[in-house]
């Protein structure tokens, strides 16, 4: 019985009926011209051909590198040129006059930090409840003005009865602004300081051209620093550092937006930025100085002050914690194995 049953419903199938189930008709319901019928001696279609004609699926859009963190703060979005990857970017066309100022046929690099706590520039995390202090700034037009979320025994850079640029620095982990002054002194009830300004590290919103602020290119300073966190405990630095040179020009570049005090044609404007060149081989080199060495490779260094003693110096954050014998290797790099990284349009004072 099974066999005759077959037997109909091939043959209802060759003269144009349907099979049981197949509900969908040769002619649209809403008339047309018939299919025309299949070749019996036809080959059937590939199967695999069906499967061809459906095109692939999009390939996902590799993901963004996520940019560096503290105390649960973005240090700007992972875009901001902070955090950009300048490896393969091109070189300035006057790299070689910019460096040849800052004396790159004769000096070498040097870590403006290390396990001496008077060495380097420290920095604390606050909370939001933390008590603000007035501020009173010499240079009141260019900085944001108080009150700063400042403890009144916050760390001076070099200690507190350094000269030098005392530099102090708050971060407010709640609302993620940054805090930062230069030459910065407590006068019993609140901090005298040369200059001040506020960062917000979820926007990374730069400063006002032609303002300063606790440097004298405008740029922030704790970015920018080698922190042991990152250069010992994660290996790996995801930003740009910063430098200071003998002398930068009276003009700068962004995300710098202040200038400098030199006059010579071939001075670096204020954020100028270097990197390590890409055939130095930092493979001899070990521990914290590899991690720095090849994040200048990646992502280079901000010109952000002058340095009266002339040292191409590398900033980096106060810790007890630094291996002076290890930072020590970076003394062996010359300024020629860097190279300027192509600068944006250049504002003039």
């Amino acid at each position: 019985m099974r066999h005759i049953v077959c037997v109909a419903l091939l043959a209802a199938a060759a003269c144009g009926g349907s099979a049981l189930g197949d509900s969908s008709p040769e002619v649209p319901a809403t008339g047309g011209t018939p299919a025309p019928a299949a070749d019996a001696g036809a080959t059937p279609p590939d199967a695999g051909a069906a499967d061809a004609a459906v095109p692939p699926a999009p390939v996902p859009p590799a993901p963004v590198p996520s940019g560096p963190t503290l105390a649960g703060c973005p240090v700007f979005p992972a875009d901001n040129d902070w955090n950009h990857d300048v490896s393969s970017e091109p070189a300035d066309p006057r790299s070689d006059a910019y460096l040849a100022f800052m004396g790159a046929s004769w000096r070498n690099l040097h870590a403006d930090f290390g396990a001496n706590p008077a060495y380097g520039i420290p920095f604390v995390i606050v909370g939001g409840s933390q008590p603000r202090t007035s501020m009173s700034f010499l240079y009141s037009g260019e900085s944001d003005p108080g009150p700063y979320p400042f403890p009144s025994d916050i760390p001076v850079q070099g200690g507190p009865g350094a000269s030098g640029d005392r530099h102090a620095i708050a971060l407010d982990r709640d609302s993620c602004l940054l805090y930062e002054t230069y030459d910065t002194h407590w006068n019993g009830s609140g901090f005298d300081a040369g200059s001040g300004a506020l960062f917000d590290l979820r926007s990374g919103a730069q400063r006002k051209d032609g303002f300063t602020s606790a440097t004298a290119s405008g740029l922030p300073i704790l970015p920018g620093l080698a922190r042991y966190d990152e250069v010992v405990e994660q290996k790996e630095i995801r930003h740009a550092l910063t430098f200071t040179a003998a002398g930068a020009a009276r003009a700068w570049v962004h995300p710098a937006t202040h200038y400098g005090n030199s006059s010579h044609p071939d001075a670096p404007p204020m954020g100028t930025r270097v990197r390590l060149k890409a055939d130095f081989d930092v493979s001899r080199f070990t521990g914290a100085s590899r991690v720095i060495l090849t994040a200048l490779q990646r992502y280079g260094m901000f010109l952000v002050d002058e340095a009266g003693d002339g040292f191409v110096a590398i900033s980096g954050a106060t810790d007890s914690r630094w291996d002076d014998h290890d930072l020590d290797q970076l003394k062996t790099v010359p300024l020629s194995a860097f190279e300027v990284v192509r600068l944006g349009p250049v504002h003039r004072q």
